[in-house]
């Protein structure tokens, strides 16, 4: 026999709210999973700052760097303590200050007051750490053995030198004693080496020169 209408609508209502659950559930469902898959990010973005204190402590390399720089550097200072009497007095009798050299240029060299006997040296853009050396000669002289440089210090004039180059950085160089002594020297030029020593006076030239005078004295 045929369904009738109210039977029709019966059974239809009768599957939909069998079904009503099932929509109740998945709808339920959705937000929480929607909402796990934003906390993902989230957290993620939350983990990043953390490692960045890290990220930002030294190592225990660059720790043990800075050691031996600051171990290397007190060595340095203790070694350019240990000068011996000798070349403390040569560094007593160093010219500094601004000194007019040849073509111009100029060199500045000071004492450092925290190391007795060492100077820093500089000519242009070059800077040099010197120190006094005793020589042979009596000249005084400073050497910055690291880089080569060498100081020479005459009674007229100062020269700088660069010995692994082979080359002359600055010559005619003058303090203000250095240039009275170098205006003396040209007033009255000291006898040069080549110069030829005047003869000596054998004892006939001598008589011969001492008979005009003895009769000279002799008529008074």
């Amino acid at each position: 026999m045929k369904p009738t209408k109210d039977r029709m609508k019966f059974l239809l209502c009768a599957a939909l709210s069998l079904l009503a659950p099932t929509f109740a559930l998945a709808q339920a469902a959705a937000p929480k999973e929607s909402s796990k898959a934003a906390a993902k990010p989230a957290a993620s973005a939350a983990s990043k700052p953390a490692s960045k204190p890290s990220a930002s402590k030294p190592s225990a390399s660059r720790t043990e760097i800075r050691s031996t720089a600051k171990q290397m550097a007190a060595g340095i200072e203790a070694a350019e303590a240990a000068l011996s009497a000798v070349e403390l007095e040569i560094a007593e009798r160093v010219h500094v200050g601004r000194l007019p050299c040849e073509l111009g240029s100029a060199v500045a060299i000071e004492a450092d007051p925290k190391a007795p006997g060492y100077f820093n040296l500089q000519i242009r853009n070059l800077k040099y750490r010197m120190n006094a050396v005793p020589t042979t000669t009596g000249a005084i002289r400073l050497e910055d053995q690291k880089a080569g440089a060498v100081w020479l210090q005459l009674a007229n004039k100062s020269m700088l030198m660069n010995q692994k180059l082979g080359q002359r950085l600055a010559d005619e160089c003058m303090s203000p004693q250095q240039m009275a002594v170098s205006e003396a020297m040209k007033a009255a030029p000291p006898q040069s080496v080549l110069d030829a020593p005047a003869p000596a006076a054998t004892p006939a030239s001598a008589a011969s020169a001492a008979a005009p005078e003895a009769a000279a004295s002799a008529a008074k």
